[in-house]
């Protein structure tokens, strides 16, 4: 089975070999947040030149793959993910001075735990990734159902355009904290409440 590569575009020159390891811009990353604490950085206003793209692929399974290589740092993954941006549909990793584009199968993040959590006396849902990123689930977060090949997936807004798919074994879960009743078209719907914010999803 031949491994993942990115395609080809002939019109798009690939990123100078100086921004093609990984690891360097992973070093970059670190040296350019200048903490070991995990946070997303300010994306939105970074206007950087676009550099091009790389030899990444994120697949629909969460597999993260490099020059045909699978990434098996999670380090290095949790930290690309705080780098993410997409724009008109297209996916990239962005620093202060580059924007480089990869290659994404369906969306880049996966929701791995769901949790109930009190705030102010209201439950919230509250979803983490696997790569650490903590989503409460509200209007702005909302959950919702789309089709991916020849499946309907669940899926979480988390920030700049860019959605978590759910894992199986955490939708199980919200399952489990819901309620399931069948609409008029005889269809199974899941009901979910997070705070203030009732969910309807026809799974």
């Amino acid at each position: 089975m031949d491994k993942p590569t990115i395609s080809k575009n002939p019109t798009k020159k690939v990123a100078s070999a100086d921004h093609k390891n990984l690891s360097s811009i992973a070093q970059y990353l670190k040296d350019a947040q200048g903490s070991h604490k995990r946070s997303i950085p300010p994306l939105d206003q970074w206007q950087p030149k676009h550099c091009g793209t790389i030899d990444l692929k994120v697949l629909a399974n969460g597999e993260w793959w490099h020059e045909g290589q699978l990434i098996k740092r999670q380090a290095m993954i949790d930290l690309f993910a705080t780098v993410l941006w997409k724009e008109d549909d297209t996916f990239y990793l962005k620093t202060p001075v580059e924007q480089i584009e990869i290659e994404v199968e369906d969306e880049p993040l996966f929701v791995n735990q769901v949790d109930q959590i009190d705030i102010e006396g209201k439950t919230y849902l509250q979803l983490k990734s696997t790569t650490q990123d903590l989503i409460i689930v509200d209007a702005e977060h909302p959950i919702f159902m789309r089709p991916f090949k020849d499946e309907l997936r669940p899926y979480v807004h988390v920030r700049f355009g860019i959605n978590a798919v759910i894992q199986r074994a955490a939708f199980l879960h919200l399952v489990e904290m819901g309620e399931l009743s069948e609409n008029a078209q005889g269809e199974t719907v899941l009901s979910l409440k997070s705070g203030d914010l009732d969910l309807h999803l026809g799974t």
